[in-house]
């Protein structure tokens, strides 16, 4: 290799790099200092309620049994055997108050009658022997003459025979009323507007008196008895001993099919007990003309039947100036809910919660109308935390 084409690769790459070096130099001399950008914390993203203050109603949810309002077991006055059975009463037919139920053989009765008759008229002429012979003996004692006679023995005027005589015919009418009473309690009858839970009567069969042969629930009325907490009750109107104050009303639902009717009812009295497992008082709501016998109602829905599980919501005390925000809002502990200010910033505010319903939570204190309050979960979320709120409208 000559001398010159070691020059080139010695010298040629050091010429290179110093160019490189020289044009790096010129660069950084020369070059614009970058812009500062100022990063800007936007928050986190939050759906937000405005709360309100105003009067709201305290609803109590429960469920319950229906029961008829009156329910009786059918029971003959007298005994024989039976004629004649209507065709509605089997197990739930409906009768009218006074309807035909079931009709006895009467003969017996009525022979009971005739028998009575005869004893009344025999009774009777005893009596006016009684009475004639009476008059006799008081005409023969005024015609005596006897001084100093003084009052004569009431057996010589006849004064007991009379009252046996007359007590004689009074026996006679009564037993002969009786027996036209038990003519006609050969022919049972509905004792109200009602519907026949169960019988046990049929024609030929031998009724006794006194033996039930079967049930009859009301349906002018039906009941539900409903277990509720004590903290639920002080909200309620019930109706004590002796009050005329209405209860509080009620809204009884029930599900056909995928549709959701509501009935309307009262609550009318306690039954004073306290039960021993769940420690729950009992309440009743009546309800007026359970199956729509009487009306039709105006939404519909089918008849309120006896042993159906139904969900109720009793209308308590109206609280005033309450804030109502859904349970979910509440923080921590359940007694704190969390406020965006005026910054957009998160606050944490303790309140006062004077009752929670299934869904709502009704506040008292530490809160005002108009505050915006968190209904979103935050995680990690802290006094002061930048928020982004998106108003979903008043809290109701």
């Amino acid at each position: 290799m000559s001398f010159r084409d070691r020059l080139y690769k010695i010298v040629l790459p050091l010429v290179i790099i110093l160019a490189s070096l020289i044009v790096m130099l010129v660069m950084i001399r020369f070059r614009s200092a970058p812009k500062k950008e100022v990063k800007t914390v936007i928050g986190v993203l939050a759906e937000v309620m405005t709360a309100e203050k105003k009067d709201y109603r305290v609803v109590v949810t429960a469920t319950g049994t229906v029961q008829a309002g009156n329910a009786v077991t059918v029971t003959p006055q007298v005994s024989g055997r039976v004629l004649y059975v209507s065709p509605s009463f089997v197990a739930g037919g409906f009768f009218r108050k006074g309807d035909l139920l079931f009709e006895i053989e009467k003969v017996d009765y009525e022979l009971k009658i005739e028998r009575a008759k005869a004893a009344l008229a025999e009774a009777e002429l005893y009596l006016a022997r009684e009475e004639s012979n009476a008059q006799v003996a008081r005409q023969e004692w005024e015609r005596l003459q006897i001084k100093n006679r003084g009052n004569p023995n009431p057996l010589v005027l006849y004064g007991p025979q009379l009252k046996n005589a007359r007590a004689r015919v009074a026996s006679a009418r009564a037993s002969l009323k009786g027996a036209k009473l038990d003519l006609k309690r050969t022919r049972v009858y509905a004792p109200f507007n009602c519907r026949v839970h169960s019988e046990k009567v049929d024609i030929g069969q031998y009724v006794k008196a006194g033996v039930g042969f079967g049930v009859v629930d009301g349906t002018d009325k039906a009941e539900i008895v409903i277990p509720i907490s004590r903290d639920d009750l002080q909200w309620l109107k019930v109706p004590g001993y002796g009050s005329k104050k209405p209860g509080s009303a009620a809204a009884i639902k029930v599900t056909a099919g995928n549709k959701l009717y509501a009935r309307e009812g009262r609550v009318v009295r306690s039954l004073g007990e306290v039960d021993k497992r769940g420690r729950m008082s009992r309440i009743i709501v009546s309800i007026d003309d359970p199956y729509g016998l009487k009306r039709r109602h105006k939404n519909g829905g089918p008849g309120l039947e006896i042993g159906m599980f139904v969900e109720v919501e009793l209308k308590g005390t109206v609280l005033k100036g309450i804030i109502a925000l859904p349970a979910g809002a509440l923080r921590g502990n359940g007694k704190t809910v969390w406020v965006v200010d005026n910054k957009n910033r998160l606050r944490i505010k303790p309140v006062s919660i004077v009752r929670r319903e299934r869904e709502k939570v009704l506040i008292d204190g530490g809160l005002s109308g108009g505050e915006r309050i968190v209904i979103t979960s935050i995680p990690g979320a802290a006094d002061g935390m930048k928020l982004r709120p998106v108003n979903k409208g008043p809290a109701t």
